[in-house]
């Protein structure tokens, strides 16, 4: 993207303005745009609200941004909070705030360190977590990696290498007493799984070691397979 002779939109106090084309876009106040922007670098500081579709190499919300449309980046960091009607597309997509998105999402990489709820597909080649995540389609990527630090959820789960941790901090094992940690899915399914406070209807893959707290109704391997003695496997079959 060449914004090199575009202006810039920035808004510091109270202010509204139509979309276009801009080398950057700063919402420092509380600003509205009216319409689609495309721009080199995109930073919401303040409150904002975008009507229209955000398109941006570099995107970081540190405010509070609602996003009336879709948005297609390189990169975009959510350090506050984010609603987003639809879909996002981007390399890179590093969530330590809050994040809702109404549509689906496909990037490259994707860190949760906060909490995000999709309310569609989220596809990836890497995913990992150490925040909270609901998606309500499929949650798919070559690897997966999650740490819990509260109840997560994804009708199904799918990938090469799926791992799920329960985090091993001293608070939270305190928290953990008091509020098990756990994900919730009804399909998972991968060449090799490996699972800690998981709930899951069906585990399928090659390669599946099921860890301490998990409640699995049937488990389907080719491979490998072993399960932790505090946790509960209703069927397990070699296929």
């Amino acid at each position: 993207m060449n914004m090199k002779t575009l202006g810039n939109l920035i808004i510091n106090g109270v202010g509204s303005s139509n979309g276009g084309s801009f080398e950057k876009v700063e919402l420092n106040g509380k600003g509205t745009v009216n319409s689609d922007i495309e721009c080199e670098r995109f930073h919401c500081n303040g409150t904002g609200t975008i009507h229209g579709n955000v398109k941006t190499e570099k995107g970081k919300i540190s405010g509070a941004a609602k996003i009336h449309g879709a948005v297609k980046a390189e990169s975009l960091v959510i350090n506050g909070s984010a609603v987003i009607s639809e879909a996002v597309s981007c390399q890179k997509l590093e969530v330590a705030g809050r994040t809702s998105i109404g549509s689906s999402v496909k990037c490259d990489v994707i860190a949760v360190n906060g909490k995000v709820t999709i309310e569609g597909d989220c596809e990836a080649e890497v995913f990992r977590a150490e925040g909270t995540f609901s998606v309500d389609g499929l949650l798919n990527a070559e690897t997966i990696d999650i740490k819990l630090f509260g109840d997560s959820k994804a009708k199904e789960i799918g990938g090469r290498k799926i791992k799920v941790t329960q985090h091993r901090e001293t608070l939270f094992k305190l928290i953990k007493s008091i509020f098990p940690l756990k994900l919730e899915a009804d399909l998972i399914e991968g060449d090799d799984i490996e699972l800690e406070g998981t709930a899951a209807l069906v585990v399928r893959g090659r390669n599946v070691k099921i860890g301490k707290n998990c409640k699995i109704g049937l488990v389907e391997y080719s491979g490998d397979y072993e399960c932790a003695p505090d946790s509960e496997v209703k069927e397990y079959r070699l296929i």
